[in-house]
């Protein structure tokens, strides 16, 4: 039966039950008439949603609000332990896993390293095999918990193509050319095939989480900044929900310049990420510590350039500090001349680790930079949510989908004929690995 629009009973009630989880789990605990106004339903309508999501167990009551001169109101909540979320980030130096209910709360974790750049290290079957290892490891820990599985959220570096026959990355900087990531998880068997499998950009799902939770909240217009081995974004407009990843790092600030992880000259990832700026210190005559990881080497660079003890800051350090501050503010500037956002925030392990007063000097130059017009109506301030914001956007990629479905079960498609390309897989990963 058609409804408004086209749209069928169907679409309206999944449309209906959407809108009561949507601002249940971003606004509540609420009542049903507070709820009612801020889904933009009758009083009706939202008493038999609700009806329903309780008896779904998806919604529950949540104690009650006193009333002036009248009946309690009694709140309702989405029901955390109803469901359970997986989120994946796909790092330059590890694979973390972590497992959450439907509050976001961490119930589980895992990582497996990623060592040695230009090695094995980024050997898509190993990735793989880390995703699977981590995936089951949460689900079997103490404390993971017994709600449904509702999906695995994947975060990665590089392109994210969606194809008919599945999601194929391409992540040039670690040597990744067309990789079928999703079909590798898949194939593998070790995910249940009713379980939806999400995978993105890297940069992208750490905007939507600080979109969502963090810093980007209540923002129109931002970017979201990913600063971690190398260096990425995400652009969130009005008419882009979710975000547009960007490949911001492979900006050209300089002719000819350094050579970029991507092959190419020039590269504002050359400079500003974390990978090039230990580099960049090492070759001006900065001693890391021997066998350091890239997060030890750079904690030594700030100890060296910010001498937490009074001492001298060392001159190599701080200089290549502040040329990296200068690179990344103008590389900033663009995006707000570009895109001119109400707010950048800026994230990843990097960028939280170098921290305030690295940020201070970053704004200056970007405002420097930046047209007058845009620059005057722009934030600039560090993420919320930590180092982890990549798994828990992750997270929010399966958690979307499942509003999106009215906190339905997603569809289980019938196997049907493997698509040709998968018959080669083996002979087109021979050589998907390294990148350095």
């Amino acid at each position: 039966m058609a409804g408004h629009g086209g749209r069928t009973v169907r679409d309206l009630r999944r449309e209906s039950r959407t809108a009561v989880l949507q601002r249940l789990y971003f606004d509540g605990p609420m009542s049903r008439l507070a709820l009612g106004s801020a889904a933009g339903l009758s009083s009706g309508s939202v008493s038999t949603v609700v009806a329903e999501l309780i008896a779904d167990g998806l919604v529950e009551e949540a104690g009650s609000l006193g009333a002036d001169g009248g009946r309690p109101r009694t709140l309702v909540r989405v029901a955390a332990d109803r469901g359970r979320l997986i989120g994946v980030d796909v790092g330059e130096t590890r694979v973390r896993v972590e497992l959450f209910d439907l509050a976001m709360s961490e119930l589980a974790r895992a990582e497996r390293a990623l060592t040695g750049h230009g090695s094995r290290s980024y050997d898509v079957r190993v990735v793989a095999g880390h995703i699977l290892d981590g995936v089951a490891e949460v689900l079997e820990a103490p404390g993971a918990g017994s709600g449904e599985l509702l999906g695995v959220g994947v975060g990665v570096p590089g392109i994210v193509e969606h194809t008919a026959d599945g999601t194929l990355v391409h992540g040039q900087t670690i040597g990744w050319d067309a990789v079928p990531l999703e079909a590798l998880l898949r194939d593998a068997g070790r995910l249940p095939a009713h379980v939806p499998l999400f995978i993105d950009n890297g940069a992208k799902t750490l905007g939507q989480a600080e979109m969502w939770f963090g810093g980007g909240r209540g923002a129109h217009n931002a970017v979201v900044v990913l600063f971690g081995s190398g260096v990425g974004a995400c652009v969130v407009t009005d008419d882009v929900e979710h975000g547009r990843a960007v490949e911001w790092g492979h900006l050209t600030v300089r002719v000819r310049g350094r050579r970029c992880r991507c092959g190419a000259r020039g590269c504002l990832e050359a400079y500003a990420g974390a990978e090039a700026l230990v580099a960049r210190w090492r070759e001006a005559g900065g001693q890391p510590p021997p066998g350091a990881d890239e997060e030890a080497a750079l904690t030594a660079l700030l100890s060296a350039a910010r001498p937490g003890d009074g001492g001298t800051p060392d001159p190599v350090a701080a200089g290549v500090l502040a040329e990296t501050a200068e690179y990344l503010g103008a590389g900033l500037s663009d995006l707000i001349n570009l895109f001119q956002p109400e707010r950048v925030v800026v994230g990843g392990w990097a960028g939280l680790q170098l921290g305030a007063p690295f940020l201070e000097s970053v704004r200056a130059h970007a405002l420097a930079h930046a047209l007058r017009h845009p620059a005057g109506r722009v934030g600039i301030a560090l993420g919320r949510l930590g180092p982890d914001a990549v798994t828990v956007g992750a997270a929010t990629l399966p958690l979307a989908a499942f509003f999106a479905r009215g906190g339905r079960r997603p569809p289980v498609a019938s196997p049907g004929p493997a698509p040709a390309w998968r018959t080669a897989l083996g002979g087109r990963l021979a050589g998907q690995r390294g990148g350095g």
